[in-house]
């Protein structure tokens, strides 16, 4: 049912195409750069069932080379972009009636061509999923107070297909950029920020964009310099394994800023209870903290689970 409807909510913006014909050939470089990369992957216990299947997925995107349009695949909008949705207009509106619309806000929800995306068709110029990064970064904002032009490293965990750090990107072009996720994942990621010419490595952090998927990797860069740091987990920390999560919540308490977003349940994980024991251990570490529902999420056609945000900064 819900494949259904997402399949037809593609059709409310037929009219708007994306030119992916300029990306064609460094978009074969790209490719065989990552099917390359495929050859040397490790494998990684540390995983849930829906991440073994979504992951699989992606192996045979590389491998038939497709990724020209992995946007317009079934399973990546599923995990990864929400299209036209009505509740992300509720989410725009709020964006647009920010005082900070006009310098900030607007030229972030410009949407790339790359990986041919769905624009949004109540506001073309963007994308459902562009508009909801835009959101978080937002709310967060009017939690925290805080000028996030001031920040200058981000630590993502699960980072999408790498719109959040796009986004940022264009927020600060110096940007200390750090994704953790998984090694397919990365790939996808990889493709996604080199097509849009932007510095990216895997592992080696010899760019100012840097993809990891080793826990080992991730607690080096972690206890690097972390003032003005923002950590971001939208929906990933919480759908990874409890024994996951724990080696890398050791390293969240050092960070000074948090962005969390989780649904309550999570396969046989209640969420709400596990977010809310973090959220008293942040408050007894000098954070002040906020759990809050996403409101228009919350009340969408065909979503049976509830969303919640933690914010978090230290004091």
């Amino acid at each position: 049912m819900r494949d259904l409807f997402r399949y037809f909510l593609c059709f409310f913006s037929f009219y708007i195409k994306n030119n992916t014909s300029k990306f064609k050939k460094y978009n074969q470089v790209i490719n065989d750069e990552i099917i390359a990369k495929l050859k040397k992957k490790k494998k990684n216990k540390l995983r849930k069932k829906t991440h073994i299947i979504f992951n699989k997925e992606i192996i045979n995107l590389i491998k038939k080379k497709k990724l020209i349009n992995f946007l317009r695949s079934p399973f990546i909008q599923k995990m990864f972009f929400i299209h036209n949705r009505l509740f992300i207009r509720n989410e725009l509106n709020e964006i647009r009636k920010d005082k900070k619309f006009f310098i900030q806000w607007k030229n972030l929800l410009k949407e790339d061509e790359v990986g041919d995306p769905i624009r949004y068709f109540l506001y073309p110029k963007s994308s459902g999923n562009r508009i909801r990064q835009v959101y978080h970064l937002k709310k967060f904002c009017d939690f925290s107070h805080i000028n996030i032009r001031t920040i200058k490293r981000v630590i993502e965990i699960g980072g999408g297909y790498g719109c959040m750090a796009r986004i940022f990107s264009k927020i600060n072009h110096k940007i200390r950029y750090t994704i953790f996720d998984t090694f397919e994942v990365n790939l996808l990621q990889y493709y996604f920020l080199k097509l849009n010419k932007l510095k990216v490595s895997i592992e080696n952090n010899k760019s100012r964009i840097n993809l990891i998927s080793s826990i080992k990797v991730n607690n080096e860069i972690y206890y690097k310099n972390n003032s003005n740091t923002l950590l971001i987990a939208n929906w990933s920390l919480s759908e990874m394994p409890l024994k996951l999560r724990n080696k890398i919540l050791k390293l969240i308490f050092k960070i000074p800023y948090i962005l969390i977003s989780f649904q309550d349940k999570f396969e046989n994980i209640n969420n709400l209870k596990y977010f809310e024991r973090i959220k008293r251990i942040l408050d007894k570490r000098g954070f002040e903290t906020q759990i809050s529902g996403l409101q228009y999420y919350n009340n969408a056609i065909l979503n049976t689970n509830k969303h919640f945000y933690l914010f978090a900064r230290k004091n």
